[in-house]
């Protein structure tokens, strides 16, 4: 097939890490992938990707983490390229730009069917200010969803927003988020004698507020710890010089930063016992997805999806609510039992081959394409 790709490859982010995970996917199973991406024209092949799709890139004012403004003249170069290359799909990894609200109506006058995953974080209760703003986002999006052939989404709980929100539910498909576990897997090495811990607790990802890091590193502070026993932070974002002047001077904290190379993050994971994301909202995170697949015992909020993940012991759920008051209590019982992390993250790692797997994903993605070559009559086959 012919497929068309709106996504992102930078800065660094959960869609970033997804765009390029399936693209490749999809590369190595022969078909042909043209990315859009909001970049300059010398921005192009990742380095953590064995094939990388051709870029065509998209003119654009501003790009971050959250949010995307395109220039002007960025539609004007979509949709002469869509018309002149004759896609089978075009699938969007939504990136929070004015232009994603356009492209409904610009691949119904294609005649190109539309496929879009949509992943922004969420908490269904609304119990936070970060959950109360992302509904929000949710709300403004729900007509263009509803107009598109086939949403993504990564779990159960993020399908029922949208129903009731009413995108109509035989245009959802939920597909989870998913680890390449030739990849991700469990091995040994040699982080904690390089960082001198005995036993390493870790944090991956952003430091921003609905993050919700700095209560981890409060309750942190708070525990009596053997001497060895650390907790390592691996990311960066607007909290950061904040977070190290309150705790910086903590010798139990391993402030690592950013972490480019993908070899040198799995070193990481492989290397800890015990993942930690206190979030406020969540989609379906990688980085946890990626613990879970190194065999690391895992603790998270309910935010987003991730008690669908970790439900029946595939590790511990805390609800957002009680974070302070049990993640002190649940971080004690693996300090005083250290056995129950191999345990636990035995768990993980089959709860990844049973149900997250970057394959099985792809699969499901692939027969969402084929479908729509058999029932569209526009839609043009290249093999």
């Amino acid at each position: 097939m012919k497929i068309a790709w709106l996504g992102k490859k930078s800065p660094g982010c959960g869609n970033v890490t997804y765009c390029r995970e399936i693209t490749s996917e999809l590369l190595r199973r022969n078909h042909q992938v043209d990315f859009f991406q909001f970049a300059s024209e010398t921005e192009d092949r990742d380095p953590d990707c064995d094939r990388s799709p051709r870029t065509i890139a998209l003119p654009y004012f501003h790009k971050s983490v959250f949010y995307t403004i395109p220039s002007f003249g960025a539609g004007r170069v979509l949709v002469e390229t869509l018309q002149h290359c004759q896609f089978n799909v075009l699938h969007a990894s939504l990136v929070l730009s004015p232009l994603d609200f356009c492209l409904p109506a610009i691949c119904s006058k294609l005649g190109l069917p539309l496929v879009v995953t949509f992943h922004q974080p969420f908490d269904s209760e609304y119990r936070t200010l970060s959950a109360r703003s992302q509904q929000f986002t949710y709300q403004i999006y729900a007509s263009t969803l509803a107009a598109c052939q086939k949403v993504i989404v990564f779990s159960n709980p993020q399908r029922q927003l949208l129903r009731k929100l009413k995108v109509p539910d035989d245009r959802i498909a939920v597909i989870p988020n998913s680890v390449d576990i030739h990849k991700y897997s469990p091995g040994f090495f040699n982080i904690k004698p390089e960082w001198g811990a005995e036993f390493l607790f870790l944090y991956q990802g952003r430091l921003e507020t609905e993050k919700n890091v700095e209560v981890l590193l409060q309750v942190w502070g708070k525990l009596p710890k053997p001497e060895g026993y650390k907790l390592a932070i691996v990311g960066t974002g607007s909290l950061e010089k904040k977070l190290k002047e309150r705790y910086g001077n903590d010798e139990s904290i391993i402030w690592v930063g950013y972490v480019q190379e993908e070899k040198r993050r799995i070193e990481i994971l492989r290397g800890s016992d015990v993942f930690v994301l206190p979030s406020l909202v969540e989609g379906l995170s990688l980085s946890l997805l990626e613990a879970m697949a190194c065999g690391v015992a895992c603790i998270a909020t309910n935010a987003g999806c991730h008690g669908e993940v970790l439900a029946g012991e595939a590790g511990i759920v805390i609800d957002i609510q009680q974070i302070e008051e049990k993640l002190g209590q649940i971080l004690t019982e693996f300090i005083d039992r250290p056995e129950l992390a191999s345990m636990l993250g035995e768990k993980a790692y089959q709860r990844i081959l049973e149900r997250y797997t970057l394959a099985g994903n792809v699969d499901r993605v692939e027969a969402i394409y084929r479908e729509f070559l058999r029932t569209i009559p526009n839609a043009i086959s290249y093999g």
